[in-house]
């Protein structure tokens, strides 16, 4: 199985910055892609960048961020952070970090990891 704990979540001004860590442990050698993903209260989770082990690069970026956040890996591969830039109230969520990895016999059934959520609120 793998566990994900992430951090850097709280309090920031409108205009300011923040960034997101999760580090992921267990069977990190079985992980596919790891994503963040934020929610506001009443709404579906929205996928916010994607990066699959097999590449350097994030994909799939949330249309709406027009290019404030960045998603980056660090050269372990399995902690993932989020960079995020000239936040707004709209931007005030939790914010999880996700991990898609294969389990099962032969690891062959891909299964979701979830992090435990880190709240993220923009206001002055």
């Amino acid at each position: 199985q793998v566990q994900l704990v992430e951090s850097g979540g709280g309090l920031v001004q409108p205009g300011g910055s923040m960034k997101l860590s999760c580090a992921a442990s267990g069977t990190v050698f079985s992980i596919n892609s790891m994503s963040w993903y934020r929610q506001v209260p009443g709404k579906e989770r929205d996928l916010v960048a994607r990066i699959f082990t097999s590449s350097d690069t994030a994909t799939d970026y949330l249309a709406s961020l027009k290019g404030r956040f960045t998603m980056s890996r660090d050269k372990g591969r399995y902690t993932v952070y989020l960079q995020m830039d000239s936040l707004g109230p709209e931007d005030t969520a939790v914010y999880y970090c996700n991990a898609k990895y294969y389990s099962g016999t032969g690891y062959t059934i891909l299964t979701d990891a979830w992090g435990q959520g880190t709240p993220v609120t923009v206001s002055s």
